[in-house]
């Protein structure tokens, strides 16, 4: 219970913080790397994504998906390829890649490390 009021504390400082930021920051996504039979990403994609994508987080970063083997969504460009699902790449305005969580860590640690992301790609495009 402690975890979640404490979640529900920094998504508060952080829907504050996004709000603040120009309209460039906006076209922020999240991208998640899946495959088929890959039973964490139908998981995330039951349990966490449909909270993700009514959350500031979402607001900040829409999810979009893509296949592991596919070809990546228009105008993305990445460090790497990914190679294990899923992988969640936040892409930058300019479409470029700006950091990646390789796997799912669970829900307790999946939201803090991306508003981590989320934080120092705000403090890289306002500084």
């Amino acid at each position: 219970m402690i975890a979640r009021h404490l979640r529900g504390a920094a998504v508060s400082m952080v829907f504050l913080a996004l709000s603040a930021l120009p309209s460039a920051a906006q076209e922020f996504r999240l991208l998640m790397i899946e495959q088929v039979g890959c039973y964490v990403c139908a998981a995330f994609n039951r349990d966490i994504a449909p909270a993700y994508e009514v959350s500031p987080e979402g607001a900040f970063a829409p999810l979009v998906h893509a296949d592991l083997r596919g070809p990546l969504p228009e105008g993305v460009t990445l460090v790497s390829r990914p190679f294990v699902t899923p992988t969640f790449i936040l892409i930058g305005p300019d479409g470029a890649e700006v950091e990646r969580l390789i796997g799912f860590p669970g829900e307790d640690f999946f939201w803090p490390y991306v508003n981590e992301m989320f934080d120092r790609a705000t403090a890289a495009v306002s500084g």
